[in-house]
């Protein structure tokens, strides 16, 4: 499962995409998710000009990186989230990669109550409709104040003739859920398409999100699971650290070498 591993490059929140681009792949890691999140970590967005497109294509080149991702977290029932995840599968197929990652609502302090889940679904279905047209993955991730678990995404799939897949986040379904990622993944694995790895210290609502290895989860148990439902989706590394965050690029670079070695021996 090594070669599913990326780095989603919120890692590298408050530093360049150059920046993420350099120090991930000089930790091992060849695959990318690039983070085109507007009010939080914007890499890559779909207003960018041709030629500020052109030189993130340069540089992923130049580190031998491949984009397997557009991390674009959009509100989807606002308009302008909408109009944003529409634009930003123009990205997916610009870069090449399958997946375009979301939650349902804003990508921090997510408070609306989504109410009636039929008008969830129909701001979904344009979202869907153009990415089965240009053979793109509509990935969801476990987020937020509505769907939180891996089963409650599953049930929402199922409403949508499963015309989506999860993003499951193995630490959001903590902070968020108040539940420990293991049943849950069991659970709803089937329909899981895409990870983000991230693992948890301290209490359910604290935000800590350390390096891989260095927290609580157990991650051999989420890959005996993984294994077992033969997932052959990527795994996007992710680290976030505290509301402080780190204190240099040092910092996110040595996490981010500590995560792939620490990934590296269980895998192996």
């Amino acid at each position: 499962m090594i070669q599913q591993l990326a780095i989603n490059s919120n890692t590298y929140h408050g530093f360049s995409l150059e920046d993420a681009v350099r120090g991930s792949s000089q930790a091992g890691f060849w695959q990318i998710e690039l983070a085109a999140v507007r009010s939080h970590t914007a890499h890559i967005l779909p207003e960018m000009s041709r030629s500020e497109r052109h030189e993130i294509k340069k540089l992923l080149d130049a580190y031998r990186m491949k984009c397997i991702g557009i991390g674009a977290h959009s509100n989807v029932m606002t308009e302008e989230g909408r109009e944003n995840l529409l634009a930003s599968i123009d990205l997916t197929i610009e870069f090449g990669c399958r997946y375009l990652i979301t939650a349902t609502g804003d990508a921090h302090d997510d408070a609306d109550v989504i109410e009636d889940e039929r008008v969830l679904a129909q701001h979904l279905i344009p979202i869907i409709e153009k990415c089965e047209k240009h053979q793109k993955v509509l990935v969801l991730e476990t987020h937020g104040n509505n769907y939180a678990t891996g089963m409650s995404l599953k049930k929402l799939a199922q409403a949508l003739d499963h015309r989506f897949k999860i993003n499951y986040d193995t630490a959001n379904v903590v902070f968020y859920g108040n539940i420990l990622p293991y049943e849950d993944l069991e659970a709803s694995v089937d329909k899981v398409e895409f990870m983000h790895l991230k693992d948890k210290l301290g209490a359910p609502q604290e935000w800590n999100f350390p390096a891989i290895g260095d927290g609580e989860i157990d991650f051999s148990r989420i890959f005996q699971t993984l294994k077992k439902a033969d997932y052959k989706g990527p795994i996007s590394v992710e680290i976030e650290f505290t509301p402080q965050g780190p204190e240099s690029l040092e910092e996110v670079n040595e996490s981010v070498q500590r995560s792939f070695s620490y990934l590296s021996s269980i895998l192996a």
